[in-house]
């Protein structure tokens, strides 16, 4: 989470600012001359309207999530999903004997998911509920050391430093894993048209050291899906050759609930012996309010049991695996609604459109002339773009600075190491986005055209500034 610093003249009280005495009681002027302090608790108490009112006034200059069109994090469900959770969010995750039907529905997700992704045995995979998939990744990293460290226990810690193998691509979570677990991350860096890791170039990277390769199912630089069939072919060769056994973790975040449905044939998850454990994200394309990630691995493993807690708690043994304790039911119960109000040809449908409205938009943004696309939407519903050649007088950031002054956040980043030269667009079509909205951002790229073309050069500069890069 990001650290906050207090903003504020030093050693100088707040000026007092008055507040619309409509909002206060049956005397509209008692007590509600100046409003209550910032950075410091208030003396007393205040009515609820009126503490309502004041942040819910300050939380309308935050816009419309509905037009971030750089998140992947679900911005709409229906109001019946909606009121399931505001049952819920006073019941506490970890207290599965307190509420053993909330637990009852978390271990039916883990369920739908293992037979989603085509667990060989699904009554023996496990799995469990987690914040989001940065957490679910942290889980799975802990999986791979400890049974990378089980068999090398004769030479780690003293003498081996385990290394973690990924494309330059992986979302920020997994250098926080490295970091944080004392782990080398040993990353393979883009090359020309190649956003994503490389099989052969991961395979070169591995060794005896090596506790496992991550494949990213649907990368957050362009929404390209990384080729986890053939990489789990080069590991197969690897160990034919040296004797390495290296097993795959893949992060399907967005494509694990995607793929499914849209790629039937692609084959990636446990179908392939290989992959020994696969997260999600439930509020990305799980099409659940944050926060909600799911880790399942293949069977019991491959994950360690001295990583398992089992606590006595609240008068029952509870098994947890987690780095979070205490945490809302309500996206569980959120997801197991949107499992049960879709299913599977509803999920296809929601997902289907959704990359409907990404190809065809692309496709639009595309025919304007001014820009050249680096993805169409055809595996994840995203897509990256840049500016066309013979285009100088703007630049991307520029392009994401005016649409955001009509509302629209539409990230502007460069890329990574070896292409620090690539400057992009990027737009996540997600379920809420509509064509009519799609129809409505293209009429406003369209009418800036002609005002950016009017430009004599670039005029963002401070690029770090410019916009904000959001997984």
């Amino acid at each position: 989470m990001p650290l906050h610093h207090t903003p504020g003249p030093e050693g100088r009280p707040e000026k007092p600012l008055s507040v619309n005495p409509f909002i206060g009681e049956a005397d509209p002027l008692g007590g509600m001359t100046q409003a209550p302090p910032r950075h410091r608790l208030p003396d007393g108490p205040m009515a609820p309207h009126a503490a309502y009112q004041l942040v819910h006034d300050e939380l309308m200059l935050d816009g419309n999530a509905r037009l971030n069109l750089a998140t992947f994090v679900t911005t709409y469900m229906e109001p019946q999903a909606g009121v399931l959770m505001s049952e819920c969010r006073d019941k506490n995750m970890i207290d599965k004997d307190e509420y053993p039907r909330t637990a009852e529905l978390e271990r039916r997700c883990v369920a739908m998911l293992a037979e989603l992704w085509h667990a060989p045995r699904p009554k023996s995979v496990v799995g469990c509920s987690t914040t989001g998939s940065s957490e679910a990744c942290m889980l799975a990293g802990m999986a791979l050391k400890r049974r990378w460290a089980k068999r090398n226990a004769d030479r780690y810690p003293a003498s081996a430093r385990p290394n973690l193998v990924m494309g330059v691509n992986v979302q920020v979570c997994w250098e926080k894993f490295c970091d944080f677990w004392e782990v080398e991350a040993r990353q393979v860096p883009m090359e020309g048209d190649r956003f994503h890791l490389s099989p052969e170039a991961a395979v070169e990277l591995c060794d005896e050291n090596t506790i496992g390769v991550v494949g990213i199912l649907g990368s957050t630089f362009d929404g390209s899906y990384e080729p986890v069939a053939d990489l789990c072919a080069a590991l197969d060769a690897l160990q034919e050759r040296t004797g390495l056994d290296i097993p795959v973790h893949v992060d399907a975040a967005s494509g694990g609930m995607i793929a499914p449905f849209l790629d039937p044939d692609l084959v990636w998850d446990f179908r392939l012996p290989r992959v020994a454990s696969v997260n999600t994200s439930g509020h990305k394309y799980g099409l659940v309010y944050p926060g909600v990630g799911w880790a399942v691995w293949r069977d019991e493993e491959a994950l360690p049991q001295e990583l398992v807690f089992r606590v006595n708690y609240l008068g029952g043994e509870m098994p947890t695996f987690a780095l979070n304790f205490s945490r809302p039911g309500a996206q569980v119960v959120a997801q197991y609604y949107t499992f049960l109000r879709l299913g599977f040809d509803g999920f296809r449908a929601v997902q289907q459109a959704s990359r409907d409205v990404a190809r065809s938009l692309a496709d639009r943004i595309e025919a304007t002339g001014d820009f050249r696309l680096l993805t169409r939407g055809e595996e994840l519903p995203v897509f990256a773009f840049t500016t066309a050649p013979d285009v100088t007088a703007y630049n991307v950031f520029d392009v994401s600075r005016r649409l955001r002054e009509r509302g629209w956040l539409v990230p502007a980043y460069t890329f990574p190491a070896h292409r620090e030269d690539l400057s992009v667009l990027r737009i996540v079509c997600r379920n809420g986005f509509s064509s009519d909205l799609a129809d409505l951002l293209l009429g406003d790229l369209r009418q800036l055209l002609p005002q950016l073309r009017g430009q004599s050069h670039p005029v963002t500069h401070d690029t770090e500034r410019a916009t904000g890069f959001h997984h």
